[in-house]
């Protein structure tokens, strides 16, 4: 893999914004988000003095703050687009394809050599000299567009998760609709109070611990599930009972309702055990007359509230006094169980998206570094629209083989299946059992990873139709240790077979 100056392989490109008659569309680098796109609407006089970028069809532009992983290629329709001199706009040269340019950029390899020449107090950004310094792994254009078309349908399949998540999340705002109305209305005419009528609100302690050695979680506003289930630090650290007393920190309960007061107002979560949390939660405790869950999806429609009464310095901030006036309204306690019921149904189909998506971020994180390091197999990713009849016949022989030779594979019932799509350890003892079932019904016909997981996955649909479970990167993984352990073990042994010009596995028989 040969590696070249960025702006050799994209220069720079963009032309200063020329006066203009009428109304154009506006991109700054916080109009740009992970799956998203806002424009404002300028004209030449009222335009920010940072508006001063025009962009053409095929320019790939990353932002240049520091810890700002933002890029976007130009299409048809962004054409003509007035950008932020907060882009750097680049514009790939003949053997440089701009999707593969643009997926580069969105690596944290190339995030951390940006970083690297990052320069500035106040918002340190990279300068075009620093730009200067910058390389990129570049293989050929063919092996370019492969990398960029394997990734995308990595990219779409993400996408996909989460929209399903999205769409999750808006069934059940329906579903509270439907059932309860617009709380701030409260056309329903339901009993209506404020939060401290059916709920104690829990404020922190004032002090930020100096060490976490204990088993207490320690939750921010970073860590919450909106409308979830908070359960722990993403970073996984907690306090011990001493540092809980050093810092006066009053303990959340289990199954309180958090709510963020400071900043983002009003990102709501429930608590699955016990935790300590910052400055900027508060916590309610609710009674008995209260489903948590109703009570959460209740707060998550008063923001206006919020925002209106809280203190408006650096930052909106509410405090308890504040907390505890939110308006509330408690319909009847069964019909709230109902919604809770609802809403726990729901969770558990996210939990198996979750789970699906980090797979998914996983394995793409897995295939952009072996790809732009050089060590990605791009022998059996066909060139997009065009599959030669050579490329053809190597996709399809695993399946094939199976089907010409009159192998049948029959995966084994497990008791376990449950288990298996809830916990990756019970997953991974199935794999194998399945793996060994596998090896035993092939006779001489080549193992195949790919093929296996297919059966796999067409089993685990079988065995449970309403799953939408997929296996992922970590699955993956045990799989390929699995036949490193065949093959030393002489389970497994590698033939070359001279009619497909290939090294292939082949189970070797007791």
């Amino acid at each position: 893999m040969r590696f070249e100056p960025l702006l050799k392989a994209a220069p720079f490109s963009g032309t200063r914004v020329r006066p203009f008659d009428g109304i154009r569309q506006y991109l700054s680098t916080g109009d740009l988000q992970d799956d998203s796109l806002s424009f404002a609407e300028v004209t030449f006089k009222d335009k920010p003095s940072r508006a001063d970028i025009t962009v053409r069809e095929g320019d790939v532009l990353f932002a240049r703050m520091k810890g700002t992983k933002k890029v976007l290629q130009v299409t048809q329709e962004l054409a003509d687009t007035i950008v932020s001199t907060g882009f750097a706009v680049l514009r790939p040269v003949e053997d440089c394809d701009p999707a593969y340019l643009a997926a580069y950029l969105s690596t944290d390899y190339f995030e951390r050599q940006k970083e690297k020449y990052c320069s500035g107090a106040i918002q340190p950004a990279i300068t075009n000299g620093g730009i200067e310094k910058l390389k990129i792994p570049l293989p050929p254009v063919n092996d370019q567009i492969r990398i960029a078309t394997l990734l995308g349908k990595v990219e779409g399949l993400i996408a996909q998760r989460k929209q399903h998540l999205k769409q999750l999340d808006d069934l059940l705002k329906s579903v509270f609709l439907e059932m309860f109305g617009d709380p701030v209305q409260n056309k329903k005419c339901w009993e209506s109070k404020t939060a401290i009528d059916y709920a104690d609100c829990i404020v922190p302690g004032r002090d930020k611990p100096k060490s976490f050695s204990g088993k207490t979680p320690w939750v921010t506003t970073g860590d919450l599930q909106q409308l979830g289930y908070t359960a722990k630090s993403r970073d996984g650290i907690g306090l011990s009972d001493d540092e809980i007393k050093e810092v006066c920190a009053r303990v959340v309960p289990k199954s309180s309702v958090l709510l963020t007061c400071v900043g983002d107002l009003g990102v709501v979560s429930i608590c699955t055990t016990d935790m300590v949390v910052n400055q900027q939660l508060h916590a309610f405790q609710v009674s008995e007359t209260m489903s948590e869950e109703f009570f959460m999806y209740s707060l998550s429609f008063q923001k206006k509230y919020m925002y209106q009464n809280a203190s408006q310095t650096t930052l909106p901030y509410m405090n308890k006094t504040i907390c505890n006036k939110i308006p509330m309204i408690r319909p009847p306690k069964d019909l709230q169980i109902k919604f809770t019921e609802i809403v726990r149904i729901v969770h558990g189909i996210k939990a198996r998206h979750l789970k699906s998506l980090t797979d998914l971020e996983s394995l793409y994180g897995a295939l952009s570094q072996q790809a732009f390091r050089g060590e990605l197999d791009l022998s059996r990713v066909p060139m997009p629209g065009i599959q030669p009849e050579e490329e053809k016949t190597v996709a399809a022989e695993p399946l094939n083989t199976h089907a010409e030779q009159g192998v049948a594979i029959n995966l084994p019932d497990t008791d376990n299946l449950l288990d298996a799509l809830e916990s990756a350890e019970a997953r991974e003892v199935l794999i194998l059992q399945w793996l060994k079932a596998y090896r035993d019904q092939l006779g001489s016909t080549p193992f195949s990873v790919q093929h296996f997981m297919a059966v796999a996955q067409t089993r685990l649909t079988e065995l449970h139709l309403d799953n939408d479970f997929e296996l992922g990167a970590n699955d993956y993984e045990h799989i390929k240790t699995w036949v490193f352990e065949a093959l030393a073990a002489g389970t497994l042994t590698q033939t070359f077979d001279e009619a497909s010009n290939c090294i292939q596995l082949k189970a070797v028989q007791a």
